[in-house]
């Protein structure tokens, strides 16, 4: 956060010495003796709610005791195999560069030239011996023992734990093993909040919440959020001919939570409390003083451990991905969602299996999106090199079914194989003829699934430098395992150079944002979901917020993931002014679907657009709805008729998800006297007699157990994604409409001074919003200051001239 210091009006925590939140004397509890000793006032539940989690995500006690199990046996294998390999195998025989003497008894003189595997091993107590010899293989055999008995230590604590908590399943949960994979996470939440009243696991507080569930369960992984969010940890490089480079491993990313959150010397005192030190404003300097060494002895020590790391990176990837290159080359030019797009595209609590989902879903859409740009030069190059390969190929496959002793030939095995890499390699550059140019509406497929999108983007969608910053978040599966090679020896200079002049942002921010909640602890106040401390104006928020440009969340991250906490949990009750929000919202759904086309006229063009968007057939209900939403204002772009003969009357995708939206909560238009579903159209069931989707919300609070079984069930979490798809497009055209309103205007955003918000008040009064706008569009990664808006092309990765479509047609 450039020039940082220049705003010191930050908002201060009260510094308080206890533990646990105040109120707790005040309670009394009565604990029935059959749970009393094993899980009333249990001191740590962020981890026993965690273990919880993770038991049920994991499928249970025996694929997690085989999974720990099968990490001992790998990392024995992978030592013992790599020390065989380098001691005990005579290579000079196995390549035949040395003539082998077979004049033993039993051999057959004919076979004296056939070298043989028995041949290249050599006998055990010369391994031994070669073994012994070598001070530095005994080394690192010693570290590798250490840390195997290390974790063999770990697995049978692990073990107990999980013991514990499958009894805590059977017992408390009346949940029984064979039954586990058959109940979702919402079902066994309910059942902890509902023993929650019963038994009193929490003593701070007398009912639990979804809410403070997820607190607990994501506390530190909603930090990590919010500081992606601000920009604040520098995972964006900005490299010499490479441009801008974002950088985020396994190792970064465990580095940066040793240092913030449990590591030796880090800000949290217990994993529920920050230390209340970094509460306090008087001793910023001297705190950033003292987290600067801490990430610098850190860094050494990544820099003196760097070897053994890389070593066991370079061995652990060679073991993993030798076999799968070999089989299917074209795998590494496959893509996954890297690290940084995980955090960058998160929501304030969301679990791991909702992120999951969510990001499976938009797997197809974005890879569309990505292959559709192509290069005419490198397409020409790649038929040329793979015609070339190709017959090279052919004739050696000709030569060796003609006659199989052409593969005793040296080398020609090896020929073959990489020749078929090439041809793999190359092919994967040249497009499909039958692909349409249509990036514009794929990236509004995009969206629809990862929710967030930067505004410049908006209207680029077919230029190259936002194709590159979408592979930030999409990456190469090559470039994932390069970037964990790497990552042993750039880790420490990221942590040295870069994160330690960051220390008195990360003190400021810590004190800044966080709060403290009865019965929860310490959390990032932007996991709050609070529209009055962290909306942003063109995200629906105007006139409910109070916040600086420098205390909202950007990209609207606060607004939607308080829409779609509200839809994964649709009993969780919000508070006030997130109450508000969802009224508001809902009010304008209902408005602007009065000049939307009408629900009925977007489900007949569901099969239409279905086929304009996939090659697939037999799509579920949610995809076809969610489909006919998002091809809407193509369709009527280009006039095509719908079933009664007619043009479409113009429309835009927020008009036709608002026109959606308003019917899925038809059911509740007549007020919001319900507990749970009350505040938002949650999509849960499909009417029996239409092909339209109505709500079936209850306001009874108890629900038998047949209705959170079968296919129904699966069906209320695809039509709640649908709808979570619908909000997010929709209230990106609103916010687009909002920007663009404020630009035409000339009304821009000024800095507010942070007041003082009571942070640890759980509930906040509603606020008057000042005269606020969206600041100028920031690149992908978040906040930047105004005076650095200016420069923000030379910021991107410019890779050439936007691509060109050279097989196939265009929108």
């Amino acid at each position: 956060m450039a020039n940082f210091e220049e705003y010191q009006v930050y908002q201060r925590i009260e510094d308080l010495e206890e533990d646990s939140p105040p109120g707790e004397e005040d309670l009394l509890l009565h604990v029935p003796e059959g749970l009393k000793d094993s899980w009333n006032h249990i001191e740590n539940l962020d981890n026993f709610f965690t273990r919880i989690y993770h038991f049920h995500q994991k499928n249970g006690f025996a694929c997690m005791i085989l999974t720990e199990f099968f990490e001992l046996v790998q990392f024995l294998f992978v030592v013992t195999f790599t020390t065989f390999l380098v001691n005990c195998v005579e290579y000079d025989v196995l390549f035949a560069n040395r003539p082998v003497n077979h004049t033993e008894p039993g051999h057959n003189p004919m076979d004296r030239n056939k070298v043989t595997l028995p041949d290249a091993i050599l006998p055990s107590q010369q391994c031994t011996q070669r073994i012994q010899e070598d001070s530095w293989i005994i080394f690192l055999l010693i570290m590798a023992a250490i840390f195997w008995i290390y974790r063999l230590i770990k697995v049978f604590c692990n073990i107990l734990s999980y013991w514990e908590i499958r009894q805590f399943y059977i017992k408390a949960l009346k949940i029984r093993m064979d039954e586990l994979c058959n109940f979702t996470w919402q079902e066994v939440q309910d059942r902890l909040i509902s023993l929650q009243r019963e038994h009193q696991m929490c003593i701070h507080k007398k009912e639990l919440t979804e809410l403070d569930i997820y607190h607990r369960i994501l506390r530190f992984k909603n930090y990590m959020v919010a500081m992606i969010n601000k920009s604040l940890l520098p995972v964006q490089l900005q490299l010499p001919l490479l441009g801008n480079v974002v950088f985020l491993t396994q190792g970064l990313k465990y580095n940066f939570e040793l240092i913030l959150f449990w590591g030796p010397g880090s800000l949290f005192q217990n994993k529920w409390n920050l230390h209340p030190k970094y509460k306090r404003s008087g001793n910023r300097l001297e705190l950033a003083q003292q987290l600067s060494r801490v990430i610098l002895l850190i860094g050494l020590a990544n820099l003196l451990l760097c070897p053994f790391i890389l070593v066991w990176q370079v061995l652990y990837a060679f073991f993993s991905y030798t076999e799968i290159i070999r089989r299917e080359p074209g795998s590494l030019g496959a893509r996954r969602w890297s690290l940084f797009g995980r955090l960058y595209l998160r929501h304030f609590n969301e679990l791991d299996h909702e992120l999951h989902g969510r990001l499976g879903r938009g797997y197809k859409a974005t890879s569309k999106y990505m292959n559709s740009f192509t290069s005419p030069l490198l397409t020409v190059l790649a038929k040329n090199v793979a015609f070339f390969s190709g017959s090279v190929l052919a004739v050696l496959i000709a030569l060796t079914v003609y006659d199989e002793d052409v593969l005793t030939v040296q080398h020609i095995l090896t020929a073959i194989t990489v020749l078929g890499v090439v041809i793999t390699v190359t092919r994967s550059f040249i497009p499909d003829e039958h692909m349409v140019w249509c990036p514009e509406q794929l990236l509004q497929c995009v969206l629809a699934h990862i929710h967030y999108m930067p505004d410049h983007w908006r209207g680029h969608a077919n230029k190259s430098e936002t194709r590159d910053e979408v592979a930030q978040l999409f990456q190469y599966k090559a470039v994932f395992i390069l970037e964990e090679l790497l990552s042993p020896i750039v880790t420490p200079f990221i942590l040295i150079f870069h994160l330690r002049n960051k220390s008195l942002e990360i003190i400021d921010f810590f004190r800044n944002f966080t709060v403290e909640v009865v019965g929860v602890g310490d959390i990032c106040s932007f996991a709050q979901m609070d529209i009055r401390r962290h909306g942003n104006p063109t995200w629906m928020s105007e006139g409910q917020t109070e916040a600086s440009i420098y205390q909202q969340a950007e990209n609207g991250k606060t607004e939607l993931s308080l829409m779609h906490f509200t839809i994964k949990n649709p009993r969780w009750q919000p508070p006030q002014e997130s109450s508000v929000f969802i009224s508001h919202l809902k009010e304008k759904v209902h408005h602007d679907a009065l000049t939307g086309p009408s629900p009925q006229q977007l489900m007949s063009e569901a099969p239409l657009c279905t086929s304009l968007q996939s090659h697939e057939s037999g799509v579920t209900g949610p995809d076809n709805l969610l489909a006919s939403v998002l091809a809407h204002p193509m369709l009527t772009a280009s006039g095509l008729q719908g079933r009664e003969h007619r043009f479409i009357p113009p429309s835009t995708a927020a008009s036709a998800a608002a026109s959606v939206l308003a019917s899925l909560s038809s059911s509740q238009l007549h007020g919001h006297t319900s507990r749970g579903r009350s505040h938002g159209p949650l999509p849960t069931s499909i009417h029996p007699e239409s092909t339209m989707y109505h709500s079936a919300h209850t306001n009874n609070d108890s629900m038998s157990a047949s209705d959170y079984h079968g296919r129904s069930n699966a069906l209320r979490s695809e039509f709640a994604s649908a709808e979570m798809s619908l909000h997010a497009i929709y209230m990106h055209e609103l916010h687009q409409q909002n920007s663009q309103s404020q630009r035409v205007s000339g009304h821009w955003q000024n800095p507010v001074p942070m007041r003082d918000l009571h942070p640890h008040s759980h509930h906040h009064s509603g606020g008057l919003s000042t005269s606020l706008s969206m600041p100028t569009p920031v690149h992908l990664g978040g906040w930047k200051e105004e005076d650095e808006e200016e420069n923000e092309d030379d910021q991107e990765i410019n890779s050439g001239s936007p691509p060109k479509q050279s097989a196939g047609s265009s929108c």
